[in-house]
């Protein structure tokens, strides 16, 4: 696996971005969203759609939510360099790139592969630690740490 450029302080603004972004359009979608459910008219044949809609609408106010959450979870993510794997790490293996930081999932970067997890998930629990040149294995999978920054 060839070695990233990207600074860790450039993945740590890209997914900040990433997260106002898609809580932008959340908040766009739920504008849209409760505009329509006032034009439905005051009848009790639309009675049932204004149930649906209202449904919709409390499910994007909880993703609303969770999304504000992680956006506060990655501003407490520092970017100073480690040596060994903790929050805030940036972590290449020979198999994938990792930035312990909040569970965005994979992401691409400047073409590059990247996987935003959570402190919480195995992966980060079993690289915690660990420095470059050390081993693990998860799910049947073995891993070499590379580079730790």
């Amino acid at each position: 696996m060839r070695k990233s450029t990207a600074l860790k302080s450039d993945i740590r603004s890209y997914v900040l971005e990433v997260i106002a972004g898609k809580i932008k359009k959340l908040e766009n979608f739920l504008e849209f969203t409760q505009d329509a459910s006032r034009d439905i008219k005051k009848t009790p044949k639309y009675d049932s759609i204004r149930e649906e809609i209202q449904e919709e609408i409390y499910q994007m106010q909880r993703q609303l939510g969770s999304l504000h959450d992680l956006n506060r979870n990655m501003l407490k993510v520092l970017n100073k360099p480690t040596e060994t794997v903790q929050l805030g790490s940036m972590v290449f293996t020979n198999k994938a790139r990792f930035y312990i930081s909040v569970s965005l999932g994979e992401f691409f970067y400047e073409g590059d592969r990247f996987y935003a997890i959570s402190e919480e998930s195995p992966m980060a629990k079993i690289m915690f630690g660990k420095s470059a040149g050390d081993s693990f294995v998860l799910n049947n999978i073995s891993q070499t740490i590379e580079h730790v920054m």
